[in-house]
């Protein structure tokens, strides 16, 4: 009986231009045949609340790249980083870093990571993963000394827990790569679902 030749998987597309979640892929084994960030609109919608929001922004992202990779199969994310209701901005300035900052010392604030998996038959699949992450009071100088070095810039929230940030917090409870900028444990599990 002649052998039947094995198809060859879908490509995987990372919708994003974040080399963060290109580095935690590679962590786990993962590298993307393409990466296409997805350029869409961040902005909150009225009203509404960060859970939602990380989750429809990672919808909207694998969808904007799945229009442009047909038969690819587009893994899209978003981080959200909440105080209660409040959605914080990702820093462009300092105004903004030094405002997070202040919101976050000592006090516990939320990450949500919105995941979506795209496959080329149209099937949608969506996670959203909460982390927990509690921050010492920080000192002024504990701000300025973060604030020079530039790596707050483009975050969410202000910080990047990888870095300088991890010497402020004082617990996370739930999954680190999450607030890095991709839950690898959801996202593992979703791509093995998928056959790849």
């Amino acid at each position: 009986m002649a052998e039947q030749p094995t198809r060859a998987a879908p490509p995987l597309v990372l919708a994003s231009a974040s080399p963060r979640r290109l580095d935690l892929l590679a962590q786990i084994g993962r590298r993307p045949d393409a990466v296409d960030p997805a350029d869409i609109d961040e902005s909150p919608l009225a009203g509404e609340l960060p859970r939602p929001h990380a989750q429809r922004l990672a919808i909207a992202k694998a969808q904007a790249v799945a229009e442009r990779w047909p038969g690819a199969i587009v893994l899209a994310a978003d981080t959200v980083v909440a105080c209660g209701r409040r959605i914080l901005p990702k820093a462009e300035d300092e105004a903004t870093a030094r405002a997070c900052l202040a919101l976050l010392s000592g006090r516990r604030h939320r990450v949500y990571g919105g995941v979506c998996l795209l496959t080329p038959t149209g099937k949608q699949l969506v996670r959203v993963v909460e982390t927990a992450v509690t921050f010492g009071v920080l000192s002024h100088q504990h701000v300025e000394r973060y604030i020079a070095s530039g790596e707050w810039h483009g975050k969410a929230g202000g910080y990047a827990i990888q870095g300088l940030a991890a010497a402020y917090i004082h617990q996370i409870v739930g999954s680190y790569s999450n607030v890095v900028g991709l839950p690898l444990y959801e996202t593992e599990n979703l791509l093995f679902g998928v056959g790849l």
